[in-house]
């Protein structure tokens, strides 16, 4: 199927009203995060059974997806990308398509449900016997997304018991200006301490006092009642 067809398709299922919700949820107002993002109006369920219907689509046709101007669009592709590259585990050369195609396309995977549905399924998952230079690079970007990208795709590393690349970059955005870059790398030394807690108290101790508010708000959001207080007071 042309990626045309496709989109006809999902263009066919749009609602208005949703599409409104979701252009004040993700902020798409002038000067905001996801200024001039366009919406169709369909729910990510309806986009995930599709994804099922199509799991067949060439690369090149999700390439071309990925640069629609609707936001559904493209969280569709990259949907259809992880997919794709679950779906060729015994395919190196296939997945590392997949894998520079996503990093050539970083300028349209940009709101966080869209890294965040995709980054550590692609990226984190073919870096995790791979050089992960790329991943200092992308924290050090001027492009949110791209910094986002990096932090999400270490949450593979994470579920594999490998917390050294997170601590890193977790570091490097520690004075990031932005609040999606806090919750995100909040979460994700929230994610090392369910599988170690000691390893994140680790870091804690060095970095909570200088870390942003919603940063170790995430971070601690499983610590008891009493050790909260104490991190939020300075206490530690």
């Amino acid at each position: 199927m042309k990626a045309m067809e496709i989109v006809d398709q999902l263009k066919s299922l749009a609602d208005k009203n949703i599409a409104q919700n979701s252009q004040r949820f993700f902020k798409t107002g002038a000067g905001e995060y996801g200024a001039g993002d366009q919406f169709l109006g369909i729910r990510m369920p309806t986009l995930r059974m599709l994804v099922k219907q199509h799991k067949n689509v060439p690369l090149n046709t999700v390439a071309e997806l990925l640069r629609s101007p609707y936001h559904e669009i493209r969280i569709f592709s990259a949907l259809l990308m992880v997919s794709l590259f679950e779906s060729n585990k015994k395919d190196p050369a296939v997945r590392h398509a997949i894998y520079q195609c996503y990093l050539a396309n970083t300028l349209y995977i940009n709101n966080w449900d869209i890294v965040d549905c995709s980054a550590h399924k692609i990226v984190g998952m073919y870096l995790l016997d791979q050089d992960r230079s790329v991943l200092y690079s992308m924290a050090n970007s001027i492009s949110l997304w791209e910094r986002r990208i990096a932090m999400m795709s270490t949450y593979t590393f994470i579920k594999n018991n490998q917390f050294d690349d997170t601590f890193k970059i977790a570091e490097l955005l520690l004075a990031d200006a932005h609040d999606l870059i806090h919750k995100v790398v909040g979460w994700m030394l929230r994610e090392v301490g369910n599988r170690d807690k000691i390893a994140e108290q680790s870091f804690l101790k060095i970095h909570y006092q200088n870390m942003p508010r919603t940063m170790l708000r995430y971070a601690i959001e499983k610590f008891d009642k009493d050790e909260r207080h104490k991190y939020l007071q300075g206490l530690i």
